[in-house]
């Protein structure tokens, strides 16, 4: 792979090449990516979907928006580091194509931005119950009528390929969805490879997949623009991944193992003590312990020891990027960044405590049980509604589901595969308080 690729301006229509030196420096097209994704409302659903705490109104606990911005301000700060260092060392990159360390900064944050917006309602937990409707739900009756690899889409339901389809879909008018630079999808795509075959190997790029079958014609097209590796062969569809995009994964990587950690210990799930014994050990070489002891209460005393454990981790990614660049290019490098961090066995130990004492509290697993089964109800309810209006046989309550279906999911799919994955969209787009609202209705109504 070559960066001159990797960093295309490309967008889905364009007719003619877009140059980074003939880009007006006060609105750049990686730039423009960013405003894109936070204006959008797929975007802005965040702020009402779990990051830990299903459903908690408590003011200390992230939602995914909260988390999807610091993951970009993070990512924002990896991307411009590394593009400095990439500038250094390829110099042409700048001196003749113009590209600037800040361009790295924006392409890193644009997709980190977007990184959680396919995510279903109530968390992880969201995915799990999508793909058991099917595969051992009411669903299980589709199999038959689907080949295989539209299946596996819906019982391994993916939060990454279903982003993909949202920045990426085609509605009535709106083509292209939110038409985001090659770059910046390249960066947002950390499992380039489609659901079928199953994690074929231990490479970090084959753990997930990150498209659709109704998505696959794109998604392709993108990864053929930006020169990314092919890695499967035969009818298999699958690449190494951007560059960018182990970037993208690391800046998800800090925040989540820091940062989740921290809203435990404010809820009382960690005790500071223990937060003081795992976190000293990422900013011992950083903590300014005079700072440090003029701090009065938990909240700043944390706040201090996080900041400065998320420097470190940024600097250890940079360096362990820069270090394996030229393997990462020649798409050998089947790592996270993480997994090569002199830190990784101190975050480690803090997503240990973190699975015991938070993610798996007693609050979490009632509120994802809730979770579950609102999710189950409303594909069963949509999904028959919208087949059976399909097949001409709604009952009237079919009739009644489907006009309170909002109005952008009032399209018509052919096939019984685009039906399905059209309800999923609808259900994971949901935020957890509107799942909760329609949950009511239907169940109101029955």
């Amino acid at each position: 792979m070559n960066w001159e690729q990797l960093l295309s301006l490309k967008r889905q229509g364009d007719t003619s090449k877009r140059l980074r030196k003939e880009q007006d420096e006060t609105r750049l097209g990686f730039e423009v990516d960013y405003d894109r994704i936070i204006f959008s409302a797929a975007f802005r659903s965040l702020q009402d979907k779990t990051q830990v705490i299903p459903l908690s109104k408590t003011d200390f606990v992230h939602t995914r928006l909260t988390h999807s911005l610091e993951v970009s301000v993070v990512g924002r700060s990896l991307g411009r580091l590394v593009g400095k260092k990439i500038l250094e060392k390829h110099p042409h990159l700048k001196e003749i194509h113009g590209y600037q360390a800040n361009d790295f900064g924006a392409i890193v944050a644009a997709a980190s931005l977007a990184h959680d917006i396919g995510n279903p309602p109530f968390g992880h937990s969201g995915e799990k119950a999508i793909g058991e409707y099917f595969s051992i739900g009411n669903g299980q009756k589709y199999k038959s009528q689907l080949t295989e690899k539209e299946w596996q889409d819906l019982i391994d339901f993916e939060g990454n390929a279903n982003g993909f389809s949202v920045v990426t879909g085609t509605r009535p008018g709106v083509e292209g969805g939110l038409r985001l630079t090659y770059a910046t999808l390249g960066a947002f795509m950390k499992y380039p490879k489609e659901s079928l075959p199953k994690k074929p190997t231990q490479n970090i790029a084959d753990k997930k997949y990150g498209f659709f079958q109704q998505d696959k014609t794109f998604f392709k097209e993108v990864a053929n623009e930006l020169g990314l590796i092919p890695n499967k062969t035969g009818n298999d569809i699958g690449y190494e991944r951007h560059p960018l995009a182990y970037l993208v994964e690391a800046a998800d990587d800090i925040c989540y193992t820091i940062i989740d950690f921290e809203d435990g210990i404010n809820l009382g799930l960690v005790s500071e003590d223990y937060a003081l014994e795992y976190l000293i050990k990422l900013v011992k070489d950083s903590i300014d312990s005079s700072k440090y002891k003029a701090l009065t209460t938990k909240e700043d005393r944390i706040s201090y020891l996080r900041a400065l454990a998320i420097g470190s981790l940024i600097n250890d990614a940079v360096q362990v990027f820069i270090e394996n660049e030229e393997a990462i290019l020649k798409g050998l490098f089947p790592f996270a960044l993480t997994d090569k961090s002199k830190y990784k066995a101190q975050m480690n130990d803090i997503i240990k405590l973190s699975v015991k004492n938070i993610y798996q509290s007693r609050e979490v697993i009632e509120k994802e049980i809730n979770g579950y089964q609102i999710i189950n109800n409303l594909l069963d309810k949509f999904i028959t509604a919208y087949n059976n209006k399909a097949e001409g046989k709604t009952s009237n309550f079919d009739n009644l589901l489907l006009k309170i279906l909002p109005e952008k999911h009032h399209i018509d799919k052919e096939t019984l595969y685009e039906r399905l994955l059209h309800i999923c969209h609808f259900v994971s787009m949901l935020t957890d308080g509107n799942a909760l609202k329609f949950n009511k209705i239907i169940s109101d109504n029955k």
